[in-house]
C-alpha cells in the first residue's frame, strides 16, 4: 500500500501576503495577546487584540481555535494554537501544541497551511528543530486509516502541504521530517491492518516491495525448512499452532563502508496472539493485532534511513509469527531447544515474545556480526503497568548505548525510560529442568523478560526496548502510535554523524 505524506516547504513570503488555506500561529495563555502581537503585521495583531478583548482566545495547552476569512489576512483561515503557561513550556509542550495544531487542521477543509509555530521561542532548540517535529506533528495528525474503511464522501480531505517560514537548516530538517514520516506511517499502517491481512506473509511482502521500491535495500526470507534447518525450534514453537506459517525477515541497508558493522534492529512481529494455550481473557483481545509494533517499527525504521540515505550499515530483522492455541501448539511445561542450545521450560505460552526473540537474537548476531543490536517489542503488560503509555523502556547492561538511546528520545520528543537489568533477577528465571524459563513471575515482569532476552545476546552490545506502553494506547479505539520509530532514526541519524 501506497503511503503518502504531507509535502512540506518553505516560504519567505510575509504571512499577511500568502494565499493559502490555513495560517498556524500559537499564542501563550499566561502573556497578553497583544503583546505577543506586537512583531505581527498590523492585521493580525488587530484582530487578536479583539478576539483577547472579547474572552474568545482559548490559550491552554493544546486548545484551539479556527477563525474563517480573517480580516486583513489572504489567508482563508487562521488557526490559533494554545501554548500553555510559559514557564511550562518544554520541547513536549512544543510537540503537544504541534500536534494539537495538525488534529485541527486535520479535521477542517484546508488542503494546504503555512505554519509559524517555529517562530515561538523555545530554549535550546532553533529554527531547523522546530520545523521537523511541527512537521512530524502534523503529518502524524494527518493519517487516517483507510485501508478496510473508506473515508465518507464528504469528509475533511488530506493535508497537501505545509509551508515554513525559511530559516537555517529548515529546509533540510524538512526533507528529513519527510522520511521519517513514511516510516512512521508504515508503522502506523502495519499496527493498524486487520490480523487477517497483516499475518506473517504479509510482512514478508511489504518488506520485498520496500526493497523493490528503493534503491539500496535489499531483502531476505527465511521459511519453515531452513528455520528448521537452523534449530530455530524456539521461534517455531510459537508458530506451531498457526495454519499462518513464519517467516523470518532480513532488510539491509548498506550506506556505509564495506568493512562497517551494521547497526541490527530486531522487532517482534507476533501478528496476533491470542496467548496461545495460556489463553488470554476475552476482553480486548482484539487489540492483539498491535502484538506485531516491535516489528512494524523495525520496518519503518530502515525505511526512513533508506529514505534518508544515511551514510551507515543496518540491518532489520523481523521474527514473524501468530501465536494460536491448537491440537500442534506448543503447552506450558513444555521444554524448547533454542538456536543457541539453551533450553527452555515454557511455564505461560503467552510470553511468547521472548521466545521468538531468543532464536531471532541469536540468528541475527551470527549472520549480521553486528557492532550493536537493539531488540524492539511490545512484550510485557508489566511495562505499562510501570510507564504507562508516555515512555518506552530500555534495558541494557551498556550504559553508553543506554545514553545513546536515551538522548535520541529526548532529541526526538519520543521518550524513554531505562530499567535495571541487574543480575539480581536473573534467579526469578531459573527452574531445576531447564537452562531457564520463559516468565519470572509477577514481580519485576518487564525486567525478568529483559533478563531472558539477555542471555541470547551474551557477547553483544545489545538493548532491549519494551514497547507495550509507547506502540499504542491499550483500550482505546486509536491507532498505532509509530513510536519508537523517531527515537530509533534519531539514533541512528545521529551514529551516522546527522
Amino acid at each position: 500500500m501506497d503511503i503518502q505524506t504531507i509535502k512540506f516547504q518553505t516560504t519567505d513570503r510575509s504571512s499577511a501576503d500568502i494565499e493559502t488555506g490555513c495560517l498556524i500561529i500559537g499564542l501563550f495563555s499566561d502573556q497578553s495577546a497583544t503583546e505577543q502581537a506586537a512583531h505581527m503585521e498590523d492585521a493580525r495583531r488587530d484582530l487578536l487584540a479583539e478576539l483577547d478583548t472579547e474572552g474568545e482566545l482559548a490559550l491552554g495547552a493544546g486548545k484551539t481555535l479556527m477563525i474563517h476569512r480573517p480580516d486583513g489576512l489572504k489567508a482563508r483561515r487562521l488557526l490559533v494554537v494554545g501554548l500553555g503557561k510559559s514557564e511550562k513550556f518544554d520541547a513536549a509542550a512544543f510537540v503537544k501544541a504541534a500536534r494539537a495544531a495538525g488534529a485541527a487542521l486535520r479535521s477542517s477543509r484546508a488542503t494546504d497551511a503555512v505554519c509559524l509555530l517555529t517562530e515561538i521561542r523555545l530554549e535550546g532548540r532553533d529554527a531547523a528543530w522546530k520545523a521537523s517535529r511541527t512537521a512530524l506533528a502534523l503529518d502524524h495528525a494527518d493519517y487516517i486509516y483507510s485501508a478496510t474503511k473508506k473515508p465518507d464522501s464528504n469528509a475533511p480531505p488530506a493535508t497537501g502541504r505545509v509551508a515554513f517560514p525559511a530559516a537555517d537548516g529548515v529546509q533540510e530538517a524538512l526533507e528529513q521530517a519527510a522520511c521519517i514520516a513514511a516510516g512512521i506511517r508504515r508503522c502506523r499502517l502495519l499496527g493498524d491492518l486487520p490480523p487477517n491481512i497483516c499475518t506473517p506473509a504479509h510482512l514478508a511482502d511489504t518488506a520485498q516491495k520496500l526493497a523493490d521500491e528503493i534503491e539500496g535495500l535489499e531483502v531476505e526470507v527465511l521459511e519453515d525448512g531452513q528455520m528448521e534447518r537452523l534449530g530455530m525450534r524456539s521461534l517455531l514453537a510459537v508458530a506451531q499452532g498457526s495454519a499462518n506459517r513464519p517467516r523470518l525477515i532480513r532488510l539491509r541497508w548498506r550506506g556505509g563502508s564495506a568493512d562497517q558493522a551494521p547497526a541490527a534492529l530486531v522487532g517482534k512481529g507476533v501478528t496476533f496472539d491470542t496467548g496461545g494455550i495460556s489463553i488470554k481473557p476475552r476482553d480486548l483481545m482484539e487489540q492483539m493485532k498491535f502484538d506485531m509494533c516491535g516489528a512494524a517499527t523495525a520496518i519503518g525504521v530502515i525505511e526512513a534511513i533508506a529514505r534518508l540515505k544515511l551514510p551507515i550499515n543496518v540491518d532489520t530483522v523481523v521474527a514473524a509469527v501468530e501465536n494460536m492455541p491448537d491440537g500442534k501448539a506448543y503447552r506450558p511445561g513444555d521444554v524448547i531447544e533454542t538456536m543457541s542450545g539453551k533450553t527452555v521450560e515454557v511455564h505461560n505460552t503467552d510470553a511468547e515474545g521472548r521466545m521468538i526473540l531468543a532464536d531471532a537474537l541469536t540468528w541475527t548476531a551470527r549472520e549480521s556480526r553486528p557492532e550493536v543490536m537493539v531488540d524492539i517489542a511490545t512484550l510485557t503488560g508489566a511495562c505499562v503497568v510501570a510507564l504507562g503509555h508516555h515512555a518506552s523502556a530500555v534495558m541494557t547492561h551498556d550504559d553508553d548505548l543506554a545514553g545513546e538511546l536515551l538522548a535520541a528520545g529526548t532529541e526526538s520528543v519520543d521518550r524513554a525510560w531505562r530499567l535495571p537489568l541487574w543480575n539480581d533477577y536473573q534467579e526469578q528465571i531459573e527452574t531445576p529442568f531447564a537452562d531457564m524459563k520463559n516468565v519470572g513471575g509477577m514481580a519485576a515482569g518487564s525486567i525478568t523478560a529483559g533478563c531472558f532476552l539477555a542471555r541470547f545476546a551474551e557477547g553483544q552490545r545489545w538493548a532491549h526496548l519494551d514497547i507495550a506502553g509507547s506502540a499504542w494506547v491499550w483500550g482505546k479505539a486509536e491507532s498505532a502510535s509509530g513510536r519508537p520509530v523517531g527515537m530509533l532514526t534519531q539514533w541512528l541519524m545521529t551514529r551516522a554523524g546527522g
